[in-house]
């Protein structure tokens, strides 16, 4: 019986990750991100938040002074805005891509009104579009900013949030930039040029011409913006926050909204101490960004950053080395904006083409990314074969399958030999029943003679459980993924069966994955229900153990399992389901290869015709 010990522990090893996953780290983060919202929400309604005003700060000595003395607040609107108003706030320019439309600010020049054409709120088409920037003062203000400061201690105009530029245009496209420009009236012009991609980038190139008479030292800086804590997946396997590469070489710095309270003055520096050259920093949300891309070509730093209150706001700011202007000189300098999906291939071009160094961090691939990345590489491939990503599922089974086909052979042979040297081992059992240490070095001598691996069992089980996290990353980060849909009721892989037992399949109307703590148990649809049928199937295809512990053990796990994957993406569960099948029909063809009985059929005729005690 070491075979089934053997299976049982990979088993319940992987039940125990899938239970403690959803327990301690799910469930909670989830219901916490929820509570924490609905408190926010309340305090906008009744409270006076106070939103730090960034633009105000003077950031080029650093973090501590800017969260120090010369910080400073704006007066406190009487009622919180609605997205229009805060919108009508600011003349505008009308922004209209093929993947973008929206509007930019003309006062501070600001990247405030972004929605995106291809993504909806759900899977209904006419649902409303992804809103991934708002302006200030909007609930769930989300914007980014590029401008000048002065040194400190120094008296000079330069673009700030409430400047007004004028615009040479009204309309910005692929084939139509817009050139904005200021004059602070001082001898200092600015210049700015707007222009944007296909996808989803903006590049800003602008040019400071000085007219006076005396040097000008400025420091451009950049700085993206949210204010409130924005609402997260709550989800440990995924991070939401800030993000950032500043550095050639640097790795991905990620930090949580909560846990930059944490660090000192509320603030990370990066890259640490001084500049660096190359990299981009911003915001990362489940399949949405904003990030900004400073000129590749000059040293910058950036730190992320929390101005507290009782609606707090959370900066990404990026700091390029002071410049100085001789009179009748120009400054030029660049810089880039994204905002938009976070799509693969996308961010491939961004980095691989357009230089910008490890831009493909913001999908949250996971520390086991050489196992996620091609398992999404295989996905879409085959996806782009088939034309459905649930079919995609079936193929890839099919060819995990293939891959372990050997390895599964010789597993489900030893198992084979196991049953049939059964009689034997029952027999040394009972001739050495009170001698366990016996008892096992006869076991472990007739495996010997046999040739049979009682570890091999396990072998399968231990093998899918990479593939089943790298499929269950790729299904819950890549956006290809979302809202892809399947056949029948399921219309998105990427969530949750949405049919419920518990409702009777809609027939009820209430919510049971709304209860606190154990919500994700109760998202039991059609789905899960077939997939516990196909590894209750499974299970029978061996003889009963003869162990009681062992016997309820395989009676409860694929209950068990049903309840854990019911939550879990439907693609998932669609994979776990037609893997289980392929298993089934496996061992069923190895077996009577073997020559040794399938238990299946005995065992299922067993069960439906036991009487009840």
């Amino acid at each position: 019986m070491q075979d089934q010990k053997n299976l049982i522990l990979a088993m319940a090893l992987s039940l125990l990750v899938i239970i403690g996953w959803n327990h301690f780290f799910g469930a909670p983060k989830m219901q916490a991100a929820r509570q924490t919202q609905e408190q926010l929400q309340q305090l906008d309604a009744s409270g006076q938040p106070k939103a730090a005003n960034a633009e105000a700060n003077n950031p080029a000595a650093g973090p501590s002074s800017a969260l120090g003395p010369s910080s400073a607040f704006p007066p406190e609107a009487a009622q919180p805005l609605t997205r229009a108003e805060a919108l009508a706030q600011s003349p505008r320019i009308a922004i209209d891509t093929a993947n973008m439309f929206g509007t930019l600010a003309l006062k501070g020049a600001r990247f405030d009104d972004i929605a995106l054409k291809k993504y909806r709120e759900t899977v209904d088409p006419r649902s409303p579009n992804i809103v991934l920037l708002s302006p200030s003062g909007a609930p769930d203000g989300y914007f980014i900013d590029l401008n000048y400061v002065a040194p400190r201690g120094v008296a000079l105009d330069v673009p700030k949030a409430d400047t007004l530029w004028k615009a040479d245009g009204d309309r910005l496209t692929e084939a139509t930039p817009v050139t904005l420009s200021w004059d602070n009236g001082k001898g200092l012009v600015f210049r700015r040029k707007i222009t944007v991609d296909q996808f989803y980038m903006f590049t800003v190139a602008d040019s400071v011409e000085n007219q006076g008479k005396e040097p000008v030292t400025l420091y451009p800086n950049a700085s993206a913006t949210r204010q409130g804590m924005p609402t997260t997946s709550g989800f440990a396997v995924l991070h939401e926050g800030f993000i950032g590469v500043v550095g050639a070489d640097a790795p991905s710095t990620e930090i949580t909204y909560a846990a930059i309270a944490k660090e000192p003055n509320g603030a990370k520096v990066l890259p640490g101490e001084g500049y660096a050259q190359g990299g981009w920093l911003g915001f990362t949300d489940k399949y949405w960004a904003a990030a900004i891309v400073p000129d590749q070509t000059q040293n910058f730093k950036g730190w992320f950053r929390e101005f507290p209150g009782l609606k707090p706001q959370f900066q990404a700011d990026v700091f390029a080395e002071a410049q100085t202007i001789q009179p009748g000189a120009r400054f030029e300098t660049s810089a880039r904006v994204f905002a938009g999906a976070k799509e693969s291939r996308v961010l491939d071009y961004y980095q691989n083409v357009q230089g910008i160094r490890k831009f493909d961090m913001l999908i949250d691939w996971g520390y086991f990314h050489f196992i996620t990345r091609p398992m999404f590489w295989l996905l879409e491939t085959i996806y782009g074969i088939v034309g459905n990503f649930g079919v995609a599922i079936l193929v890839i089974t099919l060819l995990v399958k293939g891959l372990f086909f050997p390895l599964a052979n010789k597993s489900y042979l030893s198992m084979a030999k196991m049953k049939m040297v059964q009689p034997k081992l029952k027999a040394l059992q009972e001739q050495y029943p009170d001698d366990k240490a016996k008892q096992q070095q006869e076991i472990m001598e007739l495996y010997k003679r046999e040739k049979i691996n009682p570890v091999s069992g396990c072998l399968p089980v231990l093998l899918q459980i990479p593939v089943f996290f790298s499929l269950y990353k790729v299904l819950f980060v890549a956006i290809e993924m979302r809202h892809a849909p399947f056949f029948g009721w399921i219309r998105d892989l990427s969530s949750p069966d949405p049919t419920n037992v518990f409702t009777l399949f809609g027939l009820l109307h209430f919510d049971p994955t709304q209860a606190p703590m154990i919500g994700h148990l109760l998202h039991l649809g059609v789905w899960p229900l077939i997939m516990g049928v196909s590894m209750w199937v499974q299970m029978k295809m061996n003889p009963e153990p003869a162990d009681p512990v062992q016997k309820t053990m395989f009676a409860w796990m694929p209950v068990i399992f049903t309840f854990m994957l019911g939550s879990f993406p439907a693609g998932l569960v669609i994979y776990w389901t037609w893997n289980n099948t392929l298993s089934v029909a496996q061992q069923m063809l190895i077996m009577k290869k073997a020559g040794v009985k399938v238990e299946l059929f005995d065992n299922l005729k067993k069960t439906f015709s036991r009487k009840p005690a």
